[in-house]
């Protein structure tokens, strides 16, 4: 079997080739356009079937570069923490903790579904827990954080159950989000702001460029801003680490990227949010393609059939969990759409595939500054602290 080892470059280009063919794909055919499924979902899904393919027919493997892909989730979650400003955080302190509260609750709530269901299915209730919050709402760093410590408990098989429910997961939540928000579109009778209204349009890349551009030296000091936040986050997770405290690499950077759009603020100079808007849509698709074309899809067919079950449900679990808890609880309208949309992307992935789908979804029907506010801060900042823990709780428990 021959083996691709792909350089950061050759990752970059193939990614490139994925999201064209992401978008070519989306674009023709109805049902993926009328639910908004991301372009780069589609072409990294095509791709990893391709891969899947070449594996079990032993002629090829690839294998991607994986900084690339820490480094563009660096980069979108800087451009994140330049939206932060306490103004917003005024306007937004309360949704942010009801949303908080919501996300915790899903917690606990996907965490005795699995558990009950493994154990139920005969398997090792510890499995559960693995498709359960560490998979689900933690994502893949938090699967291949506790997979080794449920293995170490006694459930053998753990890490790569973790895995391949994070890998599912992280296909699920974006498939599902676009779907739901429709629906509740269509059932509650809701519309969004006027498309028209561009300028204020977050995490946006309207026609490759914003109307308040300011050409070339609004794109450097916009480059330079991150550069410099990237830089100095990096060095403050590296030293809290010294210290025994230890965050996700991204939380630096995005951390220090709110206390200089602060500052901008408080000095009243204009930050190049256009510029920095198209930076963080472009590194979340690449971020996304590379992610989901870089998907072992053998590693799924190798899981027990209970455990499919448990993620089946799981799926379903969430989508209900986002049409009658996230939609009502959040206050019942537009913006309420828009985060139930991105909570499926959130509690069954990550929070870029919360991006995604509320990105895709107000593409079409509209901004909400309240959504790309409250999700972001929420699985940023506080749901990792509060899913370790309650991670940690049902461990100890069982």
């Amino acid at each position: 079997m021959i083996t691709l080892q792909l350089d950061i470059a050759e990752t970059v280009g193939v990614a490139a080739l994925v999201l064209v063919l992401g978008e070519f794909v989306r674009q023709r055919v109805t049902w993926l356009s009328r639910y908004f499924i991301p372009g780069p979902v589609i072409g990294g899904l095509i791709f990893s079937l391709i891969a899947l393919l070449g594996q079990q027919a032993g002629l090829f493997t690839v294998q991607f570069d994986d900084q690339i892909r820490a480094f563009l989730l660096l980069v979108f979650f800087t451009t994140i923490g330049f939206s932060a400003s306490f103004e917003l955080l005024k306007k937004g302190g309360v949704a942010v903790a009801l949303f908080l509260g919501i996300a915790v609750g899903l917690v606990i709530v996907q965490n005795f579904v699995g558990v009950g269901l493994a154990s139920a299915l005969g398997i090792h209730p510890l499995l559960g827990l693995a498709a359960g919050s560490i998979a689900l709402t933690g994502g893949h760093g938090t699967a291949a954080a506790f997979g080794p410590l449920l293995e170490q408990a006694g459930a053998t098989g753990a890490f790569p159950a973790a895995v391949a429910s994070a890998t599912w997961g992280l296909v699920a939540g974006c498939a599902i989000g676009g779907p739901l928000g429709t629906l509740l579109l269509r059932r509650h009778r809701l519309q969004g702001p006027q498309i028209a209204d561009t300028t204020r349009m977050p995490r946006q890349m309207i026609d490759g460029h914003s109307e308040d551009s300011h050409g070339v030296r609004a794109a450097m000091t916009a480059t330079i801003l991150l550069a410099i936040c990237m830089g100095l986050g990096t060095l403050l997770v590296d030293l809290l680490a010294r210290w025994e405290i230890t965050i996700p690499a991204y939380l630096g950077p995005m951390l220090v990227a709110a206390i200089v759009r602060n500052l901008i603020d408080w000095r009243g100079t204009k930050l190049p949010q256009g510029e920095l808007d198209v930076v963080g849509a472009v590194s979340l698709s690449f971020f996304l393609a590379i992610a989901l074309m870089s998907m072992k899809l053998w590693e799924l067919a190798d899981i027990a059939g209970p455990l499919l079950v448990i993620l089946i449900v799981q799926t379903l679990l969430m989508a209900a969990y986002a049409y009658f808890v996230t939609f009502n609880l959040m206050g019942r309208d537009y913006d309420a759409v828009v985060i139930s949309a991105g909570h499926c992307g959130f509690g069954m992935g990550a929070t870029p595939n919360a991006m995604a789908n509320m990105q895709a979804f107000t593409a079409a029907h509209g901004p909400s500054r309240k959504a790309f506010f409250v999700i972001p801060l929420v699985g940023s900042l506080f749901i990792d602290f509060f899913n370790a823990t309650i991670i940690a709780s049902f461990m100890g428990f069982m």
